[in-house]
């Protein structure tokens, strides 16, 4: 009988992997030294101690995009990217801020696709010295632009209190709270959003 039980807990589980909505975690920076491979893991560590999705960091530097309408550009990196991005219900953005804006690597990522966003939600989880929310704002912006439905809650983490040398993230134990409270807003979003498509 525990043979049994185990057999259907795990077929259980599995089915609700299965169910559970997919939420891309996406790396907004390309740069050498960047930080948001750290940013990027803490928040799914957050995440995935929910259980309420499938989290998966996508990191735009492994699909190699060129500049929208450059010559000669890389279709199969094109073609994944839209791949990973339609497999998607919901987005969790990591954003740095450049010159009061997003980086030009995640501008050319968003502009690549079109229907791939359409009908999602998405949260914001930004960072520099005034927390990147203009950054954050600009975002806003393009995202609706693509239908995507940002969530208001957006964690905004600051280079002077929230990293080390500007460099090392240790994160001030309230950023967890804004994650979760973020997060509590994504999910029903994405869910409901998933009905009209």
């Amino acid at each position: 009988m525990g043979f049994l039980n185990k057999l259907l807990g795990t077929k259980k589980e599995e089915e609700e992997t299965m169910t559970k909505l997919n939420i891309g975690i996406i790396l907004g920076s390309t740069r050498e030294g960047r930080v948001s491979p750290q940013v990027g893991a803490w928040v799914k560590e957050v995440a995935d101690k929910r259980g309420d999705a499938n989290y998966t960091i996508i990191d735009i530097a492994d699909y190699k995009l060129p500049l929208l309408g450059e010559a000669g550009a890389d279709a199969s990196g094109a073609a994944a990217w839209s791949e990973i991005v339609a497999a998607q219900d919901g987005f969790i953005f990591i954003v740095q801020e450049y010159n009061h804006s997003i980086t030009g690597a995640l501008k050319n990522a968003l502009d690549y696709l079109r229907v791939e966003w359409n009908n999602k939600a998405a949260g914001i989880v930004s960072y520099g010295s005034v927390g990147g929310a203009r950054a954050a704002e600009h975002l806003r912006g393009i995202l609706g632009e693509l239908s995507v439905a940002d969530v208001r809650v957006h964690p905004a983490l600051s280079l002077f209190t929230d990293f080390e040398n500007g460099n090392q993230f240790k994160p001030k134990e309230v950023q967890e709270d804004s994650v979760n409270q973020m997060l509590d807003q994504l999910i029903p979003w994405s869910t409901a959003l998933s009905t009209i498509r």
